[in-house]
């Protein structure tokens, strides 16, 4: 496995150790709000500090990004390594006992990801890529699935609830794939959503809003897995745009079609 990826795998088991343990006991966790419906709780905060003591052990002059606490070490357009780490991706459903979030972990090298780490702590499944060698899931090769387009496809999503501007164009883009579309899910959490379209359970993923932790590592697994990831318009840059479509080739070409009329309305970084 490649090294970076076995730093990475350690450090989300340890973060995952911390979740794990914490669900049956909701009633004690404490919770802030950061922002319209956009919570942190304490367990946030303390599988993060796991997960960055593992990373300052193994790479202390690495820069890391992290959703709760921000940027540590160089600035990540000056250093040559930056990880990206969301510490608990799904916080609602975490607070609600909903059974589906992910730990994601993932390293860029220049701007280029070199490595990736998505980890479900409560099925215990772990998703792994690393930049030209594939991706897997429990030490298991996966690939994207192999629709020929958008019709009879099942199509993951998310609601961007934390920006009430985008409502527009994404009902747009929401009504245009379910014409399409066999069916789609809306699950809470969009690294755990990106992992299973890399593992073939999601044949497509698109969503508005998002931040960097919450598609680097999902992003890679697609990527390795035969899939292609862009942002709403097709352009390379989906971290940095917030609008990410992820799908097998196909699939994805198809997908664009549809969400693309509806673009011209969102406003650009």
């Amino acid at each position: 496995m490649h090294p970076m990826v076995n730093i990475a795998v350690r450090a989300a088991r340890s973060a995952g150790d911390i979740i794990a343990r914490s669900i049956d006991r909701l009633d004690r966790v404490q919770v802030e709000s950061k922002g319209r419906y956009d919570f942190v709780c304490d367990i946030d905060r303390q599988a993060e500090e796991a997960i960055l003591r593992t990373l300052r052990r193994a790479y202390p002059q690495h820069s890391v990004l992290a959703e709760e606490s921000g940027t540590h070490g160089r600035d990540s357009g000056e250093a040559e390594y930056t990880w990206i780490v969301d510490p608990l991706d799904g916080t609602a459903n975490f607070l609600h006992g909903f059974p589906h979030i992910g730990i994601s972990i993932a390293v860029q090298r220049r701007g280029q990801l070199e490595a990736a780490v998505v980890y479900d702590p409560l099925r215990q499944e772990l998703f792994t890529a690393a930049r030209g060698e594939g991706a897997q899931l429990d030490g298991h090769r996966i690939r994207v699935s192999k629709p020929r387009g958008v019709d009879g496809t099942l199509v993951g999503t998310g609601f961007p609830f934390k920006n009430p501007h985008l409502f527009k164009p994404y009902m747009g883009m929401f009504s245009g794939v379910a014409e399409r579309a066999e069916d789609m899910r809306r699950a809470g959490s969009a690294a755990l959503d990106l992992a299973y379209v890399a593992a073939g359970r999601l044949d497509g993923f698109f969503e508005l809003g998002l931040n960097p932790w919450d598609i680097a590592g999902g992003a890679l697994l697609v990527s390795e897995a035969g899939g292609v990831v862009t942002g709403i318009r097709g352009e390379d840059d989906a971290l940095g745009s917030g609008h990410v479509v992820a799908a097998s080739p196909k699939a994805h070409a198809g997908l664009l079609q549809v969400l693309k009329p509806h673009a011209s309305e969102l406003p650009r970084r």
